[in-house]
């Protein structure tokens, strides 16, 4: 990363895009449209094969007076367009938004009160889970964070953070201070979830937190997107990521505490790859839950049925996780005719809407 400057922005907004020449040009306006001297956007173009980089370009040459750059690459992957964005950002602050996202009204204005007030580590943020074409599915996502006090506890930041389980890098504003003191590039290459297998590592280094409960992006969710296409790939990244952050972790020595949080929130990733995998061809979706069966296992600090014990005393939501897991686990029959039926149907529900859409 560049070295900070004392007449650096304040805030540096990455945006790292390939091929979204649908979709550039609005999540542009709705960042420029808060910029001032104290900004700073950077647009990193994996390779794009369509028009991306010419609606960049109109964008930047409508605002002269902004500071707005492009840098082009060839086609890499979103986890090296996000790591050339960390190395070309100079500000004190790092924003990441998606290039199909919006970032909704007053959020710099809001983000900068808080740097003025408080100039923590990370900011948290909430968010919107936006359906463009179907307005009524909106919803906003709020932390369980105590809003607006500088939290300092490293418990608190981890622990509240793996009981929330969004880990989007966009609704977490960081010190450019803190990605300094990662090794890069960070994100993982050519990987799916790469925030997922980073963020929990960011926040470990955080000594201060301040939750900032404005809906900071709206996140628009595609009929059909990366998110939503299960692969093997998509299985195995899933469940890697948050293995990824395991050995970091025991590094670090974090407390019992997040230990146990983490390893619910691994819990919880580990059954819903399981559910996603049986959209898959049938010997498909076996091997890759055996194969990804090892790599959950190794990435649980207690020991399987000790953390399926205590997951048990946690609520509904962490009761069924764990009886989930358990079958999944021992390859209970039942369960898996179940998640056969179910998944199939949620297949072809969403293929019918896809095609209601497109006609």
């Amino acid at each position: 990363m560049k070295p900070h400057h004392p007449d650096a922005p304040l805030l540096s907004i990455l945006v790292p895009g390939y091929n979204v020449e649908r979709f550039i040009t609005d999540c542009l306006e709705h960042i420029v449209a808060q910029m001032g001297g104290q900004h700073e956007l950077i647009v990193v173009d994996d390779g794009s094969t369509d028009g991306t980089v010419a609606r960049v370009q109109a964008v930047r040459a409508a605002h002269p007076r902004l500071q707005i750059r492009l840098v082009e690459q060839v086609n890499q992957g979103i986890s090296d367009a996000r790591n050339r964005a960390l190395m070309e950002a100079r500000g004190e602050y790092i924003l990441f938004v998606d290039s199909d996202d919006r970032l909704l009204p007053r959020s710099l204005e809001a983000l900068e009160r808080v740097i003025a007030e408080r100039r923590p580590d990370v900011i948290a943020t909430a968010l919107r889970m936006w359906h463009p074409d179907a307005p009524d599915k909106d919803r906003d996502v709020y932390m369980s964070y105590e809003p607006e006090r500088t939290i300092t506890c490293q418990d608190a930041i981890l622990t509240s953070f793996f009981n929330d389980r969004h880990m989007y890098v966009w609704c977490k504003v960081f010190r450019r201070e803190i990605y300094a003191q990662e090794a890069m590039p960070l994100f993982p290459s050519r990987r799916l979830f790469e925030d997922v297998a980073v963020v929990p590592r960011l926040l470990q280094r955080c000594r201060s937190l301040v939750y900032l409960p404005h809906v900071l992006l709206a996140y628009r969710q595609h009929p059909v997107s990366i998110t939503r296409v299960i692969s093997e790939q998509w299985c195995v990244d899933f469940v890697s990521a948050l293995a990824a952050v395991k050995p970091h972790f025991e590094r670090a020595g974090v407390s019992a505490a997040v230990r146990a949080q983490f390893d619910l929130a691994v819990c919880h990733f580990y059954i819903g790859m399981v559910k996603n995998s049986y959209q898959l061809p049938a010997a498909t979706g076996d091997a890759v839950r055996g194969k990804v069966r090892g790599i959950f296992l190794d990435s649980l600090f207690g020991p399987p049925q000790q953390v399926l014990a205590g997951m048990a005393g946690q609520g509904k939501q962490s009761a069924h996780t764990a009886r989930q897991v358990r079958r999944a686990l021992e390859g209970n029959r039942w369960f898996h005719f179940q998640q056969t039926a179910v998944r199939k149907l949620k297949l072809w529900q969403r293929l019918e809407r896809t095609r209601a859409a497109q006609r």
